[in-house]
């Protein structure tokens, strides 16, 4: 709940400001909203899943929610999961730390939401996109430059080898260099080349990158600082089995705490 010493219910900042980054470690039990229990020994933060949709709907994004829940039980972050775009106001994305459009699709928000995220995000909020959430908001040019790029198409899915960047990253800290997986490849246009740490990128000599290939650099993972925030975005999680995959699992474990503020934010550029 940082952020509420922030974000007045007019965006405003406050004279709390130099609260931002001190939230004690507070015993916790947080119920989600199908009932079940998240509770921890320390739950330290708070975790917004957000899963609208007004294009197409992934049908891994349940096994999505259920893996982000089980990931705060285990490491001390409570989360609430929401199709409700009401909740992005002022006053409840103050209690977040981090919100995370899981498989977004579509114009999901509207302008005084888009006010309101914005606002979060320059207050120092967290950011994690996974999957689809680059083929989100086409229309909002600063939603496009949180995520870093927007979608442009994909091939079937396969098997590809990853080039894992930035072993200091909490993201990929803990994954093989070539790391080889199954799962649907985006392509990207609108790429912010330059303004990112690419994390992971894509041997497309490992696979059929389609018509849209991106060719040698072809990110599919990176971070950065963005408009006061902290953004992370990582284009894998299509399938259901990617929600159990445990080096995924700490790929995104990784993304969450670093955005959050609670691991340590090492999104320079390249």
């Amino acid at each position: 709940m940082r952020l509420r010493s922030i974000l007045g219910t007019a965006g405003t900042l406050t004279g709390a400001l130099v609260l931002a980054g001190t939230a004690a470690l507070v015993p916790t039990q947080a119920v989600v909203p199908d009932g079940s229990d998240t509770s921890t020994a320390e739950a330290s933060y708070d975790v917004l899943v957000f899963t609208k949709t007004a294009g197409f709907r992934h049908g891994s994004i349940p096994k999505g929610i259920a893996a982000v829940r089980q990931l705060g039980a285990a490491h001390g972050f409570t989360v609430t999961a929401t199709e409700d775009a009401g909740v992005f106001n002022d006053a409840d994305l103050a209690d977040y730390e981090a919100v995370l459009w899981l498989s977004t699709t579509g114009d999901v928000l509207d302008a005084g939401q888009q006010d309101a995220f914005e606002r979060y995000i320059r207050a120092g909020g967290g950011y994690v996109g996974v999957h689809a959430a680059s083929d989100t908001e086409y229309d909002w040019p600063w939603y496009g430059g949180l995520v870093g790029a927007y979608f442009n198409g994909h091939p079937a899915q396969q098997t590809a080898t990853i080039k894992v960047n930035g072993g200091s990253n909490p993201a990929t800290a803990g994954l093989p260099r070539r790391w080889v997986r199954f799962d649907e490849w985006y392509n990207f246009r609108n790429y912010s080349e330059g303004s990112v740490r690419v994390l992971a990128r894509l041997d497309e000599s490992s696979y059929d990158a389609g018509r849209t290939a991106m060719g040698d650099h072809h990110p599919i993972a990176w971070c950065h600082p963005y408009d006061g925030g902290r953004a992370f975005y990582t284009g894998l999680g299509h399938t259901d089995a990617s929600y159990s995959e445990p080096e995924f699992l700490d790929h995104l474990l990784g993304g969450i705490q670093q955005v959050a503020g609670v691991a340590k934010f090492n999104c320079g550029q390249d």
